[in-house]
């Protein structure tokens, strides 16, 4: 059903689709990153960029409506090495799921998961881009799940593993956080669930038979 109708969309609006949009993504990050970090070594400035780009819900009522989008370039790390392996990693899944997908369909995923940043953040006053680049990673681990990444740049560990623990910390979040978190949470991952949804609830109904009859052994 949602790859039909993901199909007449592409076919009427499929051109204004944004190619290598994780790439702009990182870019714009690293941009952020570099020059707050350059400001920042001068010890008369008074102006931080990442303070100007976070989505905060009264600022933007007051009238910094850029805020709406541009926390999406908030950087994912403030320590240099880190930062640059992440920003690698987040152009490797974006490239992987855009050649697999098709640049309109991962267009679609990742936006889905943006109004949902957005929602949440009107509702809670706070956004973050941290669930939606998770949510991301969460769609590379289901489509990839042998891929390789070297932990600690030494260690390779298969990606379908980092999925699983990354899923279980969401779940234990969502079970022990409050009312603001389990929204964020929903909200901010719901492009996941949108697309892989049908496919977890099979897999959970199968694993379910399969422990039922070996019991019953």
């Amino acid at each position: 059903m949602l790859n039909q109708l993901l199909g007449k969309l592409e076919r009427k609006f499929g051109k204004f689709a944004i190619q290598n949009l994780m790439l702009y993504i990182i870019i714009g990050m690293g941009v952020f990153y570099i020059a707050d970090m350059i400001l920042s070594t001068n010890p008369d400035n008074n102006i931080f960029l990442l303070d100007m780009i976070y989505f905060d819900r009264a600022k933007i009522l007051a009238g910094e409506v850029w805020r709406v989008l541009s926390f999406l370039l908030m950087p994912p790390d403030y320590r240099l090495i880190l930062m640059v392996f992440i920003l690698y990693f987040y152009w490797l899944m974006g490239t992987q799921l855009e050649a697999k997908w098709g640049s309109f369909k991962f267009n679609v995923y990742y936006f889905t998961g943006v109004i949902g940043c957005i929602i949440a953040g009107f509702i809670t006053g706070f956004s973050t881009n941290a669930y939606l680049n998770l949510s991301v990673f969460l769609a590379f681990a289901v489509l990839f799940p042998e891929e390789e990444i070297y932990a600690f740049f030494v260690l390779p560990v298969k990606v379908k593993w980092l999925g699983l623990i990354d899923a279980a910390l969401l779940v234990y979040k969502f079970i022990n956080g409050g009312y603001y978190v389990r929204i964020f949470i929903v909200l901010s991952i719901a492009n996941f669930f949108l697309f892989f949804g049908k496919d977890f609830v099979q897999l959970m109904y199968y694993t379910g038979r399969r422990y039922y009859h070996k019991l019953k052994k």
